[in-house]
């Protein structure tokens, strides 16, 4: 390993056609804080190499082939802050990984395959600032219940489910909350206004609008 690279700290693959096999190169990287895998051939066996990358804060998988299973190669990482899985595979069984990544402040799950019961394992990510559950078409109101301890949230998104106005009211007690995307749900912006008139008064990017 160069010992220039040995230092190196972030590392952008997206878009290549970077796989499983040349993941081995990265084990020596100990001071690599970032890493973005977005768009590659990686597959779920091949994440478990990145295993002792303990210096990792971000991480990028947005990628359509990455499941449970690849979440479950990367328990070691408990340094995590950003977890981006947008396109990835991930389902409610997948989701008890989430218990080992304590210091996430962003976590983007957006691949459909969530319901309510997958968010009770996020309910307890205390430190979350921003959240992307959006494309889970079975999210319910529910979600917005059980995400209401998270007052730290400043960014989320269940765009594309089954939340509904009625579910608004969850959302109260997340005063720190600057944007909320609710688009292609049973929410009008009037119901979103009302919100935050009375109870969200840092609110200022909201959809619909």
């Amino acid at each position: 390993m160069n010992l220039g690279l040995q230092r190196l700290k972030c590392l952008e693959l997206s878009d290549t056609q970077v796989g499983s096999n040349g993941l081995c190169h990265l084990s020596g990287l100990g001071n690599l804080e970032s890493l973005n895998l977005s768009f590659t051939v990686v597959t779920d066996g091949g994440l478990r190499k990145l295993s002792g990358l303990s210096s990792l804060k971000s991480l990028n998988l947005d990628a359509r082939q990455i499941t449970d299973a690849g979440l479950a190669g990367l328990t070691s990482l408990t340094g995590l802050t950003h977890l981006d899985l947008f396109c990835a595979r991930i389902t409610d069984s997948g989701t008890n990984y989430l218990r080992y990544f304590k210091n996430l402040r962003s976590l983007e799950i957006c691949g459909g395959g969530l319901t309510d019961a997958g968010v009770k394992n996020i309910k307890d990510l205390s430190f979350l600032t921003l959240l992307n559950l959006s494309q889970n078409g079975h999210l319910t109101d529910k979600t917005l219940e059980l995400i209401s301890g998270l007052t730290q949230l400043v960014c989320l998104n269940v765009s594309n489910s089954r939340v509904t106005s009625a579910g608004l009211q969850h959302l109260k007690p997340l005063k720190n909350l600057k944007s909320l995307t609710l688009e292609s749900c049973k929410v009008t912006a009037n119901d979103i206004k009302k919100l935050q008139s009375a109870d969200l008064p840092n609110l200022v990017n909201y959809r619909p609008e």
